[in-house]
């Protein structure tokens, strides 16, 4: 055996003895794990980065689909928005185009009861008139045939006939 240099009854020292300190063990550990464990760790961490990248990806594109989605929605937002305020406008004239109408009618109504009044007027007033006439004429001629007997001789009978007989002739 070789004695361990610096080695000190119950000390620190160094001992040299390979198959005592267990450095073979250590060195071939050592060399197993420089050699292997890169190779599982590596595969360990590649696996993982692959997996990591890959739910990046997966969440850019989801993000990309729900950008996308979020710009149509806004814009059938803006569409939908528009059309409202189109709805409404169209509403409002189609509103006051009813009123105008409505309007208009009850204008030529009142007119049309306006000129069907006057006519009802002018038509009784004419009625009254042609009846004024005619009891006018009835009194002028009950008048006249009161007063006729003692005027009119028979030479002047004859001569009114005569007349109204030349008269009818000539027409």
């Amino acid at each position: 055996m070789i004695p361990s240099l610096f080695a000190h009854h119950g000390g620190f020292g160094l001992n040299l003895d390979l198959f005592e300190t267990n450095i073979i063990n250590l060195a071939i550990v050592i060399f197993a794990l420089y050699k292997f464990l890169p190779n599982f760790l590596g595969g360990i961490l590649e696996r993982r980065r692959a997996s990591i990248l890959a739910d990046l990806k997966d969440a850019e594109e989801r993000l990309s689909a729900a950008t996308t989605a979020l710009a149509q929605a806004q814009q059938d937002l803006a569409a939908a928005q528009q059309k409202a305020e189109q709805i409404r406008a169209d509403g409002k004239a189609r509103a006051e185009a009813i009123r105008l109408d409505s309007e208009k009618r009850t204008i030529e109504e009142m007119a049309r009861l306006k000129q069907g009044a006057a006519a009802d007027l002018n038509a009784e007033a004419a009625r009254v008139s042609n009846m004024l006439r005619r009891e006018a004429a009835r009194l002028a001629i009950e008048k006249a045939l009161a007063s006729l007997p003692g005027k009119l001789t028979e030479d002047a009978q004859a001569q009114l006939v005569n007349q109204s007989i030349q008269s009818l002739g000539k027409a």
